[in-house]
């Protein structure tokens, strides 16, 4: 995980620094669950639903002109899985994605993002042993995806710059059901929807 602060942090600098031009930025973090189709018994050979568990989640954007601009987020499973019930495989997925955003306001407190972009899902496949190399040692292995993704919110400015984001994001996660690394692991559905709400701070305003 902190390969996955790190990168996250980078990535909020980034756009930060990119709002000596734009007109807004925004930072929130966020708590939500995903969802996906399929029965919550499940096994190896038919697949399981990747949902359960709570998903916190960075995200951060810059807005220029006429409203549109580019976001970044991140969310990761806070707790791992157990693929299979509750012996079953030890799993974390983490969900990275590029979007571009379009931020209209509906009045002075009430304004909507709608997003959509690309990006990938990496789903790491813990075990009980440590591989080391001069990079540092991990007890997982990991398997990447492309993933599509569309999503809003609607978010409300409880006081000043301070805002509280009820939201939605839709992934397709490409080849989400091919099995992966230990034999039989695949999830059940290429399709995920991720419901929570954001606090964050905005950075600028309005033109």
């Amino acid at each position: 995980m902190r390969k996955l602060a790190i990168f996250a942090i980078v990535s909020s600098m980034f756009l930060l620094v990119s709002m000596a031009s734009a007109q807004q930025g925004d930072v929130a973090l966020g708590f939500g669950a995903l969802l996906s189709p399929g029965a919550a018994a499940c096994n190896a050979g038919s697949g399981c639903p990747e949902k359960g568990g709570i998903y916190p989640a960075i995200n951060a954007d810059v807005i220029f002109h006429q409203r549109l601009g580019f976001a970044y987020e991140v969310t990761w499973r806070g707790g791992q899985g157990a693929y299979g019930g509750p012996n079953g495989q030890p799993y974390r997925p983490i969900i990275n994605d590029f979007n571009v955003i379009f931020q209209p306001h509906l009045t002075k407190k009430i304004g909507v993002d709608l997003l959509g972009g690309v990006g990938w899902q990496d789903t790491r496949l813990y075990s009980g042993n440590y591989t080391c190399t001069f990079g540092g040692c991990t007890n997982y292995t990991t398997s990447n995806h492309f993933l599509v993704d569309v999503g809003g919110g609607v978010r409300y400015y409880v006081w000043n710059h301070l805002f509280v984001r009820p939201e939605a994001r839709y992934y397709n996660v490409l080849n989400n059901t091919q099995n992966i690394s230990f034999g039989n692991f695949g999830f059940s559905s290429s399709s995920l929807l991720r419901v929570g709400a954001s606090i964050g701070y905005t950075i600028g305003g309005p033109e």
